[in-house]
C-alpha cells in the first residue's frame, strides 16, 4: 500500500490544497468536511457551521459558548468554514464556482452578550455619629 492510498481521495485533495505548514489547521477542517456524516451537500454545510462556529454547550446558557471547542476568533471561524466546505465539495463533486459562493448562515462566531448598564449610586454621607467610638 502506497502512502497516497492511506487516505481517501478527498483527504488527499485537502492535503494538497492546504499543504503549507501555516495551513495545517485548515487542512484538518477540510478533512472533517470530507468525513462528515451528512448524506447531502446541505447537511455537510450544516455540519461545517456546527464545527466552526461557537454554540452554547449547555442548553439556554449563552455564556457556555465560550467553552465550545470551535475556533474562537471570527476570522478563524470563517477560514475553518471555508476549509470544511472545500472538503464537502470534494466529497460531493461540487464545482469550485459554487463553493466560492457559499457563505456561513451565521453572521458572527461571537456569542451574544448583553451588556448591563452600570448601577446608579446615590450619594451617602457618613457623619461622625455613624462611626462607633469604641476601639477593637
Amino acid at each position: 500500500m502506497f502512502p497516497q492510498q492511506w487516505t481517501s481521495p478527498c483527504g488527499n485533495q485537502c492535503t494538497a490544497k492546504y499543504a503549507a505548514l501555516m495551513q495545517i489547521p485548515w487542512r484538518v477542517f477540510c478533512k472533517k468536511g470530507c468525513d462528515s456524516d451528512g448524506e447531502t451537500w446541505e447537511e455537510c454545510l450544516e455540519e461545517c457551521n456546527e464545527i466552526c462556529y461557537k454554540d452554547p454547550v449547555f442548553k439556554d446558557q449563552q455564556w457556555s459558548a465560550y467553552i465550545d471547542r470551535s475556533p474562537g476568533a471570527e476570522q478563524y471561524s470563517t477560514e475553518c468554514f471555508h476549509a470544511c466546505v472545500s472538503g464537502c465539495a470534494y466529497k460531493f463533486g461540487i464545482p469550485s464556482e459554487e463553493v466560492d459562493q457559499v457563505q456561513p448562515n451565521r453572521p458572527s462566531s461571537k456569542p451574544c452578550i448583553v451588556k448591563k448598564s452600570p448601577p446608579s449610586y446615590t450619594k451617602t454621607f457618613i457623619t461622625i455619629e455613624d462611626i462607633p467610638s469604641t476601639s477593637a
